[in-house]
């Protein structure tokens, strides 16, 4: 997505060789006309897939999720990283390791938000090591629904983890697909080298 990959050399920050901050347009503060395309792009490629519900984790991923849910015209779910207590004790629950905030937190969603039959999409705003996806996975499947397709936003394709989803059978796709982020440059698959 060419407006998504502008946006991110000209205000996308790298700190280290590992990470890239984005906060101006999507994790911080939100475009809602850059997020509306996202979700627009996202629902044209995962049209076809009969998507029932769109999942993600509070609270990065929620703003691309929603435009998507909005364009597929399907409820939009976001899992939760504090079990509130109007969480009934049925509720589904698994464990997924942040790597930018290098901590383990419990995700939860309301038994009841998802049933056997719903073809789900997953949309999150990075794909790093792919905890936070199989993470959602899990939930999914533990619901007895299908997981249909995992949208991200931005995928760091030098981390593992693109393989480690689609060795596990999910279909991927990915707005902008980062190459290396090395001397504070961002290289993109496909592209050169840019500032």
């Amino acid at each position: 997505m060419k407006e998504l990959k502008k946006r991110i050399r000209e205000e996308g920050r790298v700190i280290g060789s590992e990470i890239l901050k984005v906060d101006h347009f999507l994790n911080h503060q939100i475009d809602p006309v850059l997020m509306l395309k996202i979700g627009k792009k996202f629902a044209n490629i995962f049209q076809k897939k009969e998507i029932t519900k769109v999942i993600t984790i509070e609270s990065s991923g929620i703003a691309p999720a929603l435009m998507t849910g909005l364009e597929l015209e399907v409820p939009v779910i976001f899992a939760r990283k504090k079990k509130p207590v109007t969480l009934d004790e049925g509720s589904l629950v698994t464990e997924i390791f942040s790597f930018t905030k290098q901590v383990t937190n419990s995700v939860f969603i309301e038994k009841g938000m998802l049933i056997p039959g719903d073809r789900v999409l997953i949309i999150d705003d990075f794909l790093a090591n792919g905890e936070a996806s199989l993470g959602l996975t899990r939930i999914i499947e533990m619901a007895g629904a299908v997981v249909a397709g995992i949208g991200i936003v931005i995928e760091k394709s030098f981390q593992e983890g693109r393989m480690r989803l689609e060795q596990a059978g999910y279909p991927v796709f990915s707005l902008a697909r980062v190459a290396s982020l090395n001397h504070g440059q961002v290289t993109f698959i496909d592209e050169k080298q840019v500032q």
